[in-house]
């Protein structure tokens, strides 16, 4: 049984009630309309998350577009620097940058159209000679390989094998043809780009004292020393490096020629040429490119005479590492060998062949920037002292 209702509790059930909110502010009521609505915060993050995923397709089709153009310039800058040192040099004797860039670029040009024209007459006129010879150095291989390991080939019935218009080997011929078409288009891509590299590598190292300066501009002082620091530490590693190439290059193919010529493998001074700039300038792989032509050559020549070519390569790489490259890399870049295989290795798998080759001098680049920072400090004596 109820009792008459107090006067507190009557008060307090009136204040609750939504037209008295505005006589009680300290008493909050949450209508139905309030617990539903979207918080101020979501149509901004939903706009910023559209805005960031148009932007990061934009920036990776843009990446995907522009790619090939940046590794341009980065070959490009790898040029300049290693060309600097000598453009420098003829300036200082009067000449203007411009021209001794010029001058500089011209005669690698020359030897790399040299080379690519000594080369490219080797093997025309090998497949030549294999084209007029063919049955007979059909005959010479499966000799070879019969006496030497055993098989039961018919040199005779490899030759109508050959000469049969329906066989595999035509067939490979006629399929091929249709490429010329791509082969074309590919030789005039090249080309292109090699035209441009030469271009920006012109621009940058002719106006290269000019880049720098407006590049310092837009730093403080104290900045201003570390770009220039940075940037003759760059040219001094990048010129050391084709330095030590171009050395050891020289020495493998003199070294080489004299191999060879005493083997008589066919067209010693190309083939001589060919081992020595490729090993030298493809790194890691460098080695077995440049081996598998001469050793080929050989054996289609005479097979006995390759295994002597072969053995001489390996011997050759292992007399280079240990006692010839150290010596020179050590007057020019001084790399360690684990560093130098590490930096081809990222630099392969980032930007391909050509990143392998730029990995050396970027390696020794940062090696060189990693050095010239910090304090060093002498090592305490251990437990291991006199060990190495």
């Amino acid at each position: 049984m109820s009792g008459p209702t107090s006067p507190l509790h009557r008060a307090s059930t009136e204040s609750t009630k939504p037209h008295d909110a505005h006589r009680y502010p300290e008493v909050v009521t949450e209508t139905p309309s309030t617990q539903n609505s979207m918080p101020r915060w979501v149509p901004r993050a939903i706009v910023l998350l559209w805005l960031g995923f148009l932007g990061t397709v934009l920036v990776q089709e843009l990446w995907d577009r522009l790619f090939g153009f940046f590794l341009l310039l980065v070959i490009s800058l790898f040029l300049a620097l290693a060309i600097e040192p000598g453009t420098n040099r003829l300036a200082r004797r009067g000449m203007r940058r411009g021209t001794a860039t010029a001058l500089i670029l011209l005669a690698v040009a020359v030897v790399a159209i040299g080379f690519v024209a000594v080369m490219g007459t080797l093997v025309a006129d090998q497949a030549n000679e294999l084209s007029d010879n063919r049955d007979q150095y059909v005959t010479d291989v499966v000799d070879f390989a019969n006496d030497t390991f055993g098989a039961n080939l018919d040199a005779a019935e490899i030759i109508r094998s050959i000469d049969d218009p329906n066989g595999p080997v035509r067939e490979f011929l006629n399929s091929q043809a249709d490429r010329a078409v791509q082969l074309g288009v590919s030789a005039f891509s090249t080309l292109f780009q090699v035209f441009s590299i030469l271009l920006f590598t012109f621009y940058l190292a002719a106006d290269g004292p000019r880049l720098r300066r407006t590049i310092c501009s837009w730093l403080r002082p104290q900045r201003q020393r570390v770009v220039l620091d940075v940037w003759e530490l760059a040219v001094e590693k990048t010129g050391g490096y084709l330095s030590s190439r171009a050395i050891l290059a020289v020495v493998s193919s003199l070294l080489h020629y004299v191999a060879f010529e005493a083997i008589g493998t066919p067209a010693p001074i190309a083939l001589a040429l060919w081992v020595g700039v490729i090993s030298q300038f493809l790194p890691v792989i460098g080695i077995y490119v440049a081996g598998a032509l001469p050793l080929l050559l050989t054996v289609i020549d005479a097979p006995i005479k390759g295994l002597f070519v072969l053995g001489f390569i390996v011997v050759y790489q292992q007399i280079e590492n240990f006692l010839i490259a150290p010596k020179i890399t050590a007057q020019t870049m001084e790399l360690h060998a684990g560093v130098a295989f590490a930096s081809a290795i990222i630099g392969g798998a980032v930007l391909g062949p050509t990143g392998a080759i730029l990995g050396l001098p970027a390696a020794a680049v940062i090696q060189g920037i990693l050095s010239s920072v910090g304090h060093r400090y002498e090592v305490v004596d251990d437990s291991t002292h006199g060990v190495e």
